[in-house]
């Protein structure tokens, strides 16, 4: 009891501080909702402008992720009778070719893993890290003012060491089952061959396309003869076919000390209008970090994540936490009070998570303090004793010498997720951050800009240091949210999602639509999204999520009707076998036997 007036007493009051209404909601009980809130019965497959998904059912083990030709090489490894592992390995190599505008070997990864035989639970950090010469000052034009995004983007001064090689190298080393060389036959003989450009990809293309012309082996992979690739399109990659090769033969080795690592070194420094810092013992430093899950307990289940340097894990933990205190299952998916609830419990986890939380080799991260059952039961506090939107949401009060910074995060990323015939469980999101990354190419693939994901101003306008600031060695924060669900103690479902910031609503939406309101998970997939992360509400355009956008603004909130292009995919563990669903919002794919 102590210890907790203790922790407590460390938490500033004016963070709690909110003026009740004379309509609160109680916590534990749902409330009737007023005749001016009601709205119509959701219906993710009617009038929401997206191609259907089905659910997917199997017996042994499952693999989806956001590309076809990906799925199916990591089936293909599992019907071998491959591992969880090895079928991500085919499946990230084969999705840095096949869908290169969102994740590749240029890039980095959370990996979160489920080790059946030895029953544990354990993530993995291959983040992007900052060049050894990287300063605060970085994103700062020459009279200290950020500058814009596409200034700091396009070029090399926003590319970090990929962790992307290494990852997949240490953990084949602990958890493969297959040989290494036998598992890149598949995107080899895609590069070698051509694949089909798909909508997607020549859709990003497009939207991109000045930004791609800006670099002639960009443009010339891109953009031939000048004009984006069509859908359909046979492209063949003979560079990124030796690249893995050399992969298959050599290991990672060479990607941070070899010739591939030379060449990203030479492509990013050698930049005529916008070069970086990065240099090749960069490379050779580098290293995947295995990291303790962050784990929340939520009705019968616990949420689990990652860690710092991601806010995923940690927010989705505040999130839930926060909803633990409220009947979201009775409530369910129409009432709009669900989605009150929800919409303020992640703008106040958001509140915590953009003060808080950097890479915590460089900063003192609370996570215990900011996960404790006590401060969330006073932050669900909040929204009990108000009837509409907050107002004024501030952070708890852990190390208020830290000043709130803002990273520009944007919608490109990619989530995969398998179950292998051994009852392992891979969730992992990757990403090279904006969509194709920096725009630079070097061995046939895309290099991250993930440096653009720290906060370009290292100090407030009060000289207050902002926790996820520019440094050499460090990783920028994250909100890539890969996530494993337990059950009793066993692995029960597995999901993730691209999308920048929002990834953490993504998922949200999708744990509670399973969870609390018993849709399958492709039905929880298809939901509309609908956010909050800080202060304006967010509803999915062109779905049944639009039609709330009134109700919400009589309660209170800006709301903003948009695309919001989440790409998650999930698999259910269930004792008469697995379920799986991709988002129909990309084109994705789900395969088992």
């Amino acid at each position: 009891m102590k210890t907790l007036y203790s922790l407590l007493a460390t938490l500033t009051l004016a963070a709690y501080a909110q003026t009740a209404s004379a309509n609160p909601l109680p916590l534990d009980r749902p409330q009737a909702v007023p005749a001016a809130a009601a709205v119509e019965n959701h219906a993710p497959e009617q009038g929401t402008g997206i191609t259907e998904q089905k659910l997917v059912q199997a017996k042994e083990f499952m693999a989806a992720s956001a590309n076809p030709l990906a799925t199916e090489a990591g089936y293909e490894i599992l019907k071998r009778g491959g591992s969880a592992i090895d079928a991500m390995i085919a499946m990230q190599t084969t999705l840095s070719l096949t869908e290169p505008q969102s994740s590749g070997l240029g890039g980095g990864a959370f990996l979160v893993y489920w080790d059946n035989k030895e029953k544990k639970l354990t993530t993995f950090d291959a983040r992007e890290t900052a060049p050894k010469a990287a300063e605060p000052e970085l994103f700062l034009d020459k009279n200290g003012k950020p500058l814009e995004f596409i200034q700091a983007v396009v070029g090399g001064r926003s590319v970090g060491v990929p962790g992307v090689p290494k990852l997949l190298e240490d953990v084949h080393k602990r958890y493969g089952r297959l040989p290494w060389h036998t598992l890149f036959d598949k995107p080899i003989e895609l590069a070698q061959k051509g694949f089909p450009v798909s909508a997607r990809m020549a859709r990003s293309i497009e939207q991109n396309r000045e930004q791609l012309q800006r670099h002639s082996a960009t443009a010339a992979y891109f953009m031939p003869e000048g004009k984006p690739l069509e859908e359909g399109t046979l492209l063949k990659n003979p560079e990124f076919a030796a690249t893995v090769k050399l992969l298959a033969k050599q290991g990672s080795g060479p990607f941070y000390k070899g010739i591939p690592a030379f060449n990203i070194v030479k492509t990013v420094i050698g930049m005529s209008d916008n070069p970086g810092r990065i240099s090749i013992e960069d490379f050779k430093n580098y290293q995947v970090i295995e990291r303790a899950p962050v784990c929340t307990p939520y009705r019968e289940y616990e949420i689990c994540g990652m860690g710092a340097p991601s806010s995923g894990g940690i927010a989705l933990g505040q999130i839930f936490g926060i909803l633990q205190h409220f009947n979201m299952r009775a409530l369910g998916a129409d009432n709009i009070m669900s989605w009150r609830l929800l919409g303020d419990a992640s703008r106040l986890a958001f509140a915590d998570r953009n003060y808080y939380i950097a890479d915590p080799e460089f900063a003192d991260v609370p996570v215990s303090a900011m996960l404790h059952p006590a401060y969330l039961k006073l932050r669900a506090e909040l929204i009990a004793d108000h009837y509409g939107a907050l107002k004024d949401v501030m952070p708890g009060g852990f190390a208020r010498t830290q000043a709130k910074g803002k990273a520009i995060e944007l919608p490109s990323t990619s989530h995969l997720v398998i179950v292998d015939k051994e009852g392992n469980v891979v969730s992992m999101t990757t990403s090279i951050e904006n969509a194709f990354g920096s725009t630079l190419m070097a061995n046939g693939y895309l290099l991250n800009n993930e440096l653009t994901d720290f906060s370009f101003k290292p100090v407030d306008e009060e000289g207050k240091p902002v926790a996820n600031s520019v440094a050499g060695g460090k990783r920028p924060r994250s909100s890539m949210a890969p996530t494993i669900v337990l059950k009793n103690g066993e692995p029960y479902l597995a999901v993730g999602s691209p999308g920048g910031s929002r990834i953490i609503g993504y998922v949200a939406k999708t744990l509670t639509a399973h969870l609390d309101w018993g849709m399958d998970i492709q039905q929880a997939i298809d939901l509309p999204n609908m956010l909050n992360r800080t202060g304006t509400y967010e509803l999915e355009q062109n779905t049944p999520a639009a039609d709330k956008a009134s109700v919400l603004e009589r309660l209170g909130y800006k709301v903003q009707v948009r695309d919001l292009n989440s790409g998650i995919q999930g698999i259910v563990i269930r004792a008469d076998g697995l379920q799986g669903g991709a988002d129909p919002r990309r084109e994705g794919k789900v395969m088992g036997d």
